[in-house]
């Protein structure tokens, strides 16, 4: 566990960088590292605005990576108690969090899992996009140190697993989403094409998962 909060702590140093190198002042992503939470939607936020795309596109870009954060809501609100810890808890949904929630033995490592990781997250997250700020200052080139490929890497390793476990129609969409998006990358606002790529849910909307997420009980 905490081999992937120092992981999340290294990506959070490429994405403090990533936004320097896009221009952003050093406060936007570092806001955004707090309240969100959530690297592969800060990191499409901004791409986007790097791109030059609009703030709306970019924010409903981010909102759409977040959705599946709903089903996670759902899996893991067990674990997370009522009343203000349920409020901090949802704060503390993310990949990893939610990973250590399904794949413990019994509802108290289950809810140790859950807590202890997406704690963890939530401090090293910020701490590490804190560093990358100060260092995307003296890194100057993004492409010279392979910075600029730290997303689309996140982003394939969220999907892939999940797209090899739904199936040919999911990957199907999958793929279809991609090549929505990189046919019209060059013609549209940046952002555009990331929401355009919706348009291929409806060829995964038949779809139905080959194995079920384990019940989550207190």
């Amino acid at each position: 566990m905490a081999v992937v909060c120092l992981a999340g702590g290294i990506l959070g140093i490429s994405y403090g960088a990533l936004a320097i190198g896009y221009g952003l002042p050093w406060w936007i992503p570092l806001l955004l590292s707090i309240a969100v939470v959530a690297g592969a939607s800060e990191m499409m936020f901004v791409a986007i605005i790097g791109a030059g795309g609009s703030p709306w596109l970019a924010a409903a870009a981010g909102l759409l990576v977040n959705a599946r954060h709903i089903p996670f809501g759902f899996q893991v609100a067990p674990l997370m108690g009522n009343g203000l810890p349920s409020i901090l808890g949802a704060h503390a949904i993310n990949d990893e969090s939610t990973s250590f929630a399904l794949a413990g033995s019994s509802p108290a490592v289950r809810r140790l899992g859950f807590w202890a990781c997406g704690v963890g997250i939530v401090l090293i997250w910020p701490l590490g996009t804190a560093l990358g700020t100060w260092l995307g200052a003296f890194l100057g080139d993004l492409d010279r140190w392979g910075l600029d490929a730290v997303f689309p890497a996140m982003i394939l390793a969220l999907v892939i697993p999940k797209a090899r476990a739904g199936g040919a129609l999911l990957t199907a969409a999958v793929v279809l989403g991609a090549a929505i998006t990189v046919a019209t990358a060059s013609t549209l606002p940046a952002g555009l094409p990331e929401l355009l790529s919706l348009a291929a849910v409806a060829v995964a909307r038949p779809w139905r998962p080959a194995t079920t997420e384990p019940e989550l009980t207190s």
